[in-house]
C-alpha cells in the first residue's frame, strides 16, 4: 500500500520542477496528470493540409524505360491529405509542425480544441530539421505553451505527449523520458538530435507536444522506431531549444532555416582510435578534413584534433555537433573544447553562414548551347551545403537540368567536372565550352560518390 501511494505521489509531482507541489489530499492523488492536460491541452491543435502532387507513369523515371514512355500520357494531378498535429507558441498565432505534415501543402487548416478553426500559411520551413512554423490567419488571444529549455531535460522525468492519433481526436499518453542526445536512430531521412521517450506515440501525433508535468513544452514528437507502424515504445521528439530558434527565424522573417556551416567533415571517435589520438576514452567527433573558408580552420583547429564540446554540451556526433551550432545560431561565438596529441584546449568560433563566395553565378544555357535549358551554378560554400556535395567539391553544379538534359540524363546536384576533356571552374567557362560544342560532347559528371563519363552525338 506505502509503494503503491509513492508510486501515485510520483506521477502527480514534477521531478525537477520546485513550483511544482507535493500532493496534499487523496483528491489531489486521484487527479492525476489532470492539472498538466488542462494547461497544455487546449495549445495543441490539429493540422489538416492538402497538397496537389503530379502522378506520372512508374516507367517515366526509369532510365530504359523512359525513352519508350516519353510522350505516353500527361501527367495527372493527385490531391494528397494529411493529418498531424501542432503546438501553438504565441498568442498571436505561431503555430510549430512537422515539416512532413504540412511541407508544400497548398491549403492547410488548423481546428484548436475548442473547436474553432483557421486557416494557416507556412512562415519557415525545413525538411532536414522536419520542423515547420505556421501563422494563423486572423488569430489572436491565442492558448500557447511555454518553452522549456531541453538541456535542462533529464532521462526518468515523466512526460506527456498530446496529439491527434490515427484521426480519432485529441489524445494524451504518459510516459518517461528514457534517452537524450539520439542521433542517427530515427527513421526515413531524419537525421537529426532527438529526446527519446515511450510515451506512445502513433500516426497523427506528429507535430503534437511532449510535455514535463508543469505544462511546459520540451519537445515536437516526430517519429517512431516501429516494423508494424504503430507504437512500440520508442518515440523521438525535437528538442524544444532547436524550436526556439526556429521561432526566432520565423519572426524576423526568415522563409528558410538558416543554420551555422561549420567547414568540417568529421567522424565519431571510436574505441579503436581513441589511444591514437591521445584519448583516455572513445567520444568526441575527430576533424578529417576543413574548408579553406571554415572558421573552425581560422580559429586554429586542424585535421586530426578531436572536438569533445560545444558550449560546454558534450558532442559524440556530427549530427550533435551541428545541432549545438544550430540551437546557438549565425552570429553568436561557440565555445569549442578539442583535444590535441593529448592536450585540451578551448577557442572561441566565429558562427557564419556558409559564404557566398566565389559567387555562384547562376545562368540558364542558351539555344545555341549543346544542352539547352539548363540552370548550371558555381560551386562555392553555399552550394556545397544545398547539394550535399563533397567538401572539396569544384566546378559547377547543375540545379535544374531542364528538359533536354533530363532527357540526356543529367539530374540536380550533378556535378559538372569537365567539358570535352577541359575542366570547368565556373558557369562562365561552362557557358562557352557548351556553345563551342559541335558534333560530339563528352561530359564528366560527379554523382554521389560516383564518377562517370557521359558521350554524346550532336
Amino acid at each position: 500500500m506505502r509503494l503503491a501511494l509513492i508510486l501515485l505521489l510520483l506521477m502527480a509531482g514534477l521531478p525537477v520542477a520546485a513550483e511544482m507541489e507535493v500532493p496534499q489530499s487523496r483528491a489531489d492523488i486521484r487527479t492525476g496528470f489532470v492539472p498538466v492536460v488542462k494547461r497544455a491541452a487546449p495549445a495543441v491543435v490539429n493540422i489538416y493540409a492538402r497538397r496537389v502532387v503530379d502522378v506520372r507513369s512508374p516507367f517515366s523515371a526509369d532510365p530504359f524505360f523512359q525513352g519508350l514512355f516519353r510522350d505516353f500520357g500527361t501527367p495527372r494531378q493527385r490531391v494528397q491529405n494529411s493529418l498531424g498535429s501542432g503546438v501553438i507558441l504565441g498568442a498571436d498565432g505561431i503555430v510549430v509542425s512537422n515539416y512532413h505534415v504540412v511541407g508544400d501543402a497548398t491549403d492547410i487548416r488548423v481546428a484548436l480544441n475548442d473547436r474553432r478553426e483557421f486557416s494557416a500559411r507556412v512562415l519557415l520551413a525545413d525538411e532536414e530539421s522536419d520542423l515547420a512554423i505556421l501563422q494563423l490567419e486572423d488569430a489572436h488571444d491565442m492558448p500557447a505553451l511555454e518553452l522549456r529549455d531541453s538541456d535542462s531535460v533529464e532521462v526518468g522525468e515523466l512526460v506527456l505527449a498530446i496529439g491527434n492519433p490515427f484521426g480519432v481526436g485529441q489524445t494524451v499518453s504518459s510516459g518517461i523520458v528514457s534517452g537524450l542526445a539520439r542521433s542517427g536512430t530515427a527513421t526515413g531521412n531524419l537525421r537529426g538530435y532527438f529526446i527519446q521517450t515511450d510515451a506512445p506515440i502513433n500516426p497523427g501525433n506528429s507535430g503534437g507536444a511532449l510535455v514535463d508535468m508543469g505544462g511546459r513544452l520540451i519537445g515536437i514528437n516526430t517519429a517512431i522506431l516501429s516494423r508494424s507502424g504503430g507504437s512500440n515504445g520508442i518515440g523521438f521528439a525535437i528538442p524544444s531549444a532547436l524550436v526556439a530558434q526556429f521561432v526566432e527565424q520565423a519572426r524576423a522573417g526568415h522563409e528558410t532555416f538558416r543554420r551555422p556551416w561549420a567547414g568540417i567533415d568529421g567522424q565519431p571517435v571510436t574505441a579503436d582510435m581513441a589511444e591514437g589520438l591521445g584519448l583516455d576514452r572513445p567520444g568526441g567527433v575527430v576533424i578529417t578534413q576543413l574548408h579553406p573558408q571554415s572558421a573552425f580552420l581560422a580559429a586554429g583547429l586542424r585535421p586530426g584534433d578531436v572536438i569533445t564540446a560545444v558550449d560546454g554540451h558534450a558532442v559524440n556526433t556530427p549530427a550533435e555537433m551541428i545541432y549545438r551550432m544550430s540551437v546557438a545560431g549565425i552570429g553568436a561565438r561557440a565555445r569549442i573544447t578539442g583535444i590535441r596529441q593529448g592536450r585540451e584546449r578551448t577557442v572561441d568560433v566565429a558562427l557564419i553562414a556558409a559564404p557566398e563566395e566565389p559567387p555562384r553565378d547562376a545562368r540558364v544555357t542558351g539555344r545555341g548551347a549543346a544542352i539547352p535549358g539548363m540552370r548550371l551554378a558555381t560551386v562555392n560554400p553555399a552550394v556545397i551545403g544545398e547539394y550535399d556535395l563533397p567538401l572539396t567539391a569544384r566546378g559547377v553544379v547543375v540545379e535544374d537540368p531542364g528538359e533536354v538534359g533530363l532527357r540526356a540524363g543529367l539530374r540536380a546536384g550533378d556535378l559538372l567536372l569537365a567539358i570535352n576533356g577541359a575542366a570547368v571552374d565556373d558557369t562562365g567557362e561552362a557557358l562557352e565550352l557548351l556553345r563551342a560544342a559541335r558534333r560530339r560532347l563528352s561530359l564528366e559528371v560527379q554523382r554521389g560518390g560516383r564518377r562517370v563519363t557521359m558521350r554524346f552525338r550532336l
